[in-house]
Formats: C-alpha cells, structure tokens, sequence
C-alpha cells in the first residue's frame, strides 16, 4: 500500500473535517476561477479589436472620451462634425470606407434606456470585428433600414423588451432618463444577433430620421458660426457651406411668406445644417492609417483616434489594477484555507499518537510517517483544489447566458487562464508547507510513549 493510499484512509477516517477543511480550499479556488473568467471577458471585450476599422474620426478632445461614447456608447459625445467632412473624408484617396454615426438620443427609461445610433445600411454590411460579419434573427419581415422610421435593434435590446420584426417604440431626447419623448414611431426590422460587443445593447436609426427630429436641428446661426470655426483655414469649402446656408435661409423666408411650413425643414435641409458625432474609418493600408492620423493632429478641427490605444491605457491604469487587487484577495483566502488545514490536521495529532505508535512498532519508519502526513495535507489541498476549479467552471456554464443576457458580456465558462496551470503546482506547494509541522510532530512521536498513552 503506497503512502497516498493510507493519507486517503486517514482522510476519510475524519470525514466530516477532512470535507470542511478541503471545502475552504474549495472555496477559494472557485472564487479564483470566476474571478480569472470574469476577467477574462472584461479584457477580450475591452482589448479586442471592438470594431473593424483602423480610426474613429471625431471632434477634437479627449480621445478615451471619443472611443467609449462612439465605440461603447458608455460617455456622451464631445461635439460632432459638419455632415460635410463625411463626403471630404469619403474622397480621400487614402480612405476606403467611411460610416458615419450621430448619436445623442435614447430609448425611453421604461424600456432600458439604450443609445441611439443614427447610421446608414453600409454599417451592417461591414465587419463588426475583424473577419466577423453581422447576423439577423431569422424573423418573418426582416429587412435592412429602407423607410425613414426603420429601425435594427441589437439581441440585448430585444431581450430586455421582447421586441421582435414589427413592433414600434418611440425615443427620447437628450440622455437615457429623459422625459422629453420624440412622437414619432420607430418600426422594428431586424433583430441582431449577439455579437458580445456595444451593439448587442444599442438601437440603430436610419440617418435621415436622426436630422428631422424635433430638437436636432440647430438655429441658423449657430450652425454658420461652427461652420466658420471649423472650415476656417479651407475658405473654399466654407464658401460651398454658406452658399448652402444662404439658399436655406431663402427657402424658409419663401415657405413662411407661402405659408408651407415644412419648406427648409426636415428633408428639406441641407448638408451644410446637418451633423454627425463620429466617423468610423477603414483605410487602404497601415501607411494611409499613420499618414491621416498624422494630418489631422496637425491644424484640424477633428482628430483620428486609433481605437485599441486608450483602452489599453485604460485598462491598464484602472481595469488592471482592480483585477490585481481581486487577484490577492483570492489568494489570501485560499492561504487561509491553508491554515485551516494546519490546524486541523495538527489539533489531531493528539488523538493520533497511539496509531502512529504502532505503525512504528509494525516497522514504519520515521521518514514514512513524515512522508504519509505531507501525503495528507497534500490531498486535502489539491482534492480541494480540483473540487474548487470544477465548481468554479461549472458555475460560470450555468450562470453564462444569464449574464450574457443581463450584462452582455459573453463569459466562456471553460475559458483556460494561464494563471490556472500555476495554481495546483501552488497548492502542491502549499499543502507540503501545511503539513510539514504536523509531519514533523509525528516524525517526533516517541514510540513508547504512543503505546502507553
């Protein structure tokens, strides 16, 4: 009979305290897991490459600020752009595809409060990641955004309301618990499937619904003093705008005087009026990336932010550091656990003298005794070990589309951490340390003595 065989026996001689002692490594082990797969879905959604493109073009600001309100519609925008700099950006030789978005509106409170995204139909006929395209629910009337009140809607979205192809909703103005609700109607006419990204909880707008909102549309002179300031060094630009601006003002003087009161408004408006928050871009190649980037941190009233760079800054000066900290609060529970395995298996050493006694008079030697009580602790730390690491897997598959429905987050629950394949090297470790007093008070143990006792 080897020396795990017997620390076995030993082990289920006290079953209950040999069950509590491995049910605190156990525990501690399983918070280590679901923290490790936690976090691990936190930095594959946030350090993922979140959208296919290679610049995000906004206002001038704060870059962080400009990825998360127009990539993870989490912040309220900067400012926005003229509609204009969408067409001068789409003729750039340097630009293949330019999407552009505006954002600034929300589904009602009672119905989550989910951004809007006013867009076009080319967004959902490109990657959403890298070599990952978007997929529709297979529901009867699905179609792409054709009519000026259709609306996509992402999985988290239905979800939460059980919207489905045809049903209608309206929107408010302004931030997600607003009072100040649009009348219009918007109709349903596909439903996203999940992508684990920002879209899965966003609702998308045809563009030109977006413009002939109530409360979008901008006085006229506001609109010429922030054309001004931004085509300020391009006059031959700033002129086309004016001229719009111009013919504008001439239409709405003729629709007030012919009494139509829809003429200069609405669809009726020029680029030059409208506005965009932000610009998804994809260039021909990684020069055209650096060379556009460079051109507009120098002198222009927009800025190109490459996506992946303040998230990573972000994660790793806040994200990271609370991921470190949950990190060491596991593994002092599970160094707990640890102590309470010396405890236990050292308040029986007591009780155990006399068996000990007669293995040495059955010709045990020291060494064996020592050896078969590392043996034990060992096994209470790694039984507990393994016990801990398949309830912690088990719960994160059980709990996953709960969460995934909730949060939108997508946790694999049989997601392998590096930091897994150090952790039962660990507690080998740990439970030779345990054990080594114990082990050293029954190398100790007077054979005399024991059998007196």
């Amino acid at each position: 009979m080897n020396l795990f065989s017997i620390a076995w026996k030993s082990v289920k001689q006290r079953k209950v305290a040999s069950l509590l002692t491995a049910l605190s490594v156990a525990l501690g082990v399983m918070l280590m897991v679901v923290v490790l797969i936690i976090a691990g879905a936190v930095d594959g959604a946030f350090n993922q490459r979140s959208i296919a493109y290679d610049l995000i073009i906004g206002a001038k600001g704060s870059d962080l600020q400009l990825v998360l309100s127009s990539v993870y519609r989490v912040q309220p925008p900067i400012a926005n752009l003229p509609y204009m700099y969408l067409e001068q950006l789409r003729n750039d030789r340097r630009v293949e595809t330019a999407i552009p978005l505006a954002f600034g509106d929300f589904t009602k409170p009672e119905h989550g409060g989910f951004p809007i995204v006013g867009t076009t139909n080319e967004y959902f006929l490109n990657e959403y990641t890298p070599k990952k395209m978007f997929e529709v629910e297979d529901q009867e009337g699905t179609r792409q955004l054709s009519e000026l009140y259709d609306a996509v809607i992402g999985s988290r979205v239905a979800y939460r309301n059980n919207w489905k192809v045809g049903d209608q909703f309206s929107i408010v103005h302004g931030s997600a618990d607003s009072e100040d609700s649009h009348d219009e109607l918007f109709t349903i006419v596909s439903v996203l499937r999940q992508t684990g990204t920002p879209n899965d909880r966003s609702v998308f707008l045809n563009l030109e619904a977006v413009y002939i909102l109530d409360g979008h549309q901008k006085p006229i002179d506001e609109v010429e003093t922030r054309l001004k300031d931004f085509y300020g060094n391009d006059p031959k630009r700033l002129d086309i705008a004016m001229k719009q601006m111009d013919e504008l003002k001439q239409r709405r003087a003729k629709g007030q005087e012919i009494g139509d009161e829809s003429m200069g408004y609405g669809l009726d408006t020029p680029e030059a009026m409208k506005e965009i928050t932000a610009v998804y871009v994809k260039t021909r190649g990684v020069f055209d990336t650096v060379t556009l980037h460079g051109a507009l941190r120098n002198g222009s009233k927009a800025m190109a932010v490459n996506p992946i760079v303040p998230i990573k800054r972000l994660m790793t000066n806040f994200v990271g550091p609370i991921n470190s900290a949950l990190m060491v609060l596991t593994g002092m529970i599970i160094a707990v656990s640890g102590i309470s395995i010396f405890v236990s298996i050292y308040n029986s050493m007591s009780d155990r003298k006399r068996e000990i006694g007669i293995m040495r008079a059955l010709g045990a030697r020291r060494s064996s005794v020592f050896s078969i009580i590392l043996a034990e602790s060992t096994v209470l730390c790694v039984g507990g070990g393994v016990m801990g690491w398949l309830i912690g897997h088990g719960l994160s598959v059980l709990f996953a589309p709960y969460v995934s429905a909730e949060t939108g987050l997508l946790l694999d629950g049989w997601a392998l951490n590096s930091m897994e394949f150090v952790l039962f090297p660990v507690l080998l470790v740990l439970g030779a340390l345990v054990g080594f007093l114990p082990a050293m008070t029954a190398y100790r143990t007077n054979v005399a003595d024991a059998l007196t006792s």
